[in-house]
């Protein structure tokens, strides 16, 4: 019996490789998370050096440039190194989990402490494969929800550090997802376009809404459009759910790290983690979701 066949047939067998490809994954996640921000702001550096330079505004373009590092510095270049010491990790030191347990959770070289968000990424997105491999099999779906998923993992995690939901994830993974649903991925390709505007439309709304009532901004351009990338997926028949599930878990977060942890009310929270968990649920139990909804009204 060929590979194939084994994977097709052996639901068990299959999601132990998704899982084990989820952990190597959620390790290149974790660069990604990292880096990315990074690669964002060195850009955004360059952007406003040149900007003042056309404005000839000579002195302080020659300021920003000396801050604006002109090595290469991208999603593979430099190799990773601790930030503490310089250490530079080797192929046996970064074995997604293994590594930080066989390490105690420290740097080899300056017994600095690794953050344990690190395993924890890596864990999350082999778990989640594996019961993605488990539940859709080996076919497409499957492939498309292992980077829907590992996607939507790196862009929370992002938004927890920065408050950002960087375009070179959100817009890629919005168009993949209608081509996905093209060759007959999750939902007809109607339902899918139809998703993406909604979706991005809804929260465009509320945003400007809320701002002309208030003067101030109630979330970003990035929310936009990680829900309309949501609806790209999954169609604008889960929109509903996904704003309801993440607006509940957003607000009881919110409450409770105002009373608990004395966060201040005027402190902006992302809510782009939020949607992400909400697409998530509404990927695996979405149907489930709605069909319960629209018995109880």
């Amino acid at each position: 019996m060929s590979l194939l066949n084994v994977l097709r047939n052996e639901p068990a067998i299959l999601a132990l490789v998704c899982t084990l490809a989820g952990l190597l994954v959620g390790s290149f996640l974790n660069v990604v998370i990292h880096r990315l921000p990074k690669m964002l702001e060195r850009e955004w550096d360059s952007q406003a050096a040149d900007l003042l330079e056309q404005r000839d505004m000579a002195e302080p373009a020659a300021k920003l440039r000396q801050g604006t590092d002109k090595t290469a510095y991208n999603l593979v270049t430099p190799p990773s190194t601790c930030p503490h010491c310089g250490h530079r990790i080797r192929a046996h030191e970064n074995v997604p989990i293994l590594s930080y347990l066989f390490l105690r959770g420290r740097c080899s070289g300056c017994k600095a402490r690794i953050s344990i968000r690190y395993p924890i990424v890596e864990a999350v997105s082999g778990i989640v494969a594996g019961y993605i491999g488990w539940r859709f099999g080996l076919t497409l779906t499957m492939t498309g929800a292992l980077i829907f998923a590992w996607s939507l993992i790196a862009l929370t995690v992002i938004d927890i550090d920065t408050q950002l939901l960087p375009d070179d994830i959100t817009l890629p993974l919005l168009w993949l997802g209608l081509l996905v649903n093209l060759i007959g991925g999750f939902v007809p390709l109607q339902s899918a376009v139809i998703g993406a505007v909604v979706g991005y439309l809804s929260l465009w709304s509320i945003y400007w809404l809320f701002k002309l009532t208030t003067g101030k901004e109630g979330m970003g351009y990035g929310d936009f459009k990680l829900l309309g990338a949501i609806g790209a997926w999954l169609g604008w028949k889960m929109l509903p759910a996904v704003i309801l599930l993440s607006s509940l878990v957003g607000a009881v977060v919110g409450i409770s790290l105002i009373v608990f942890a004395r966060h201040g009310r005027n402190t902006p929270i992302p809510f782009g983690p939020y949607l992400a968990v909400a697409g998530l649920i509404a990927m695996f139990w979405g149907e489930t979701i709605n069909r319960t909804y629209l018995q109880l009204f």
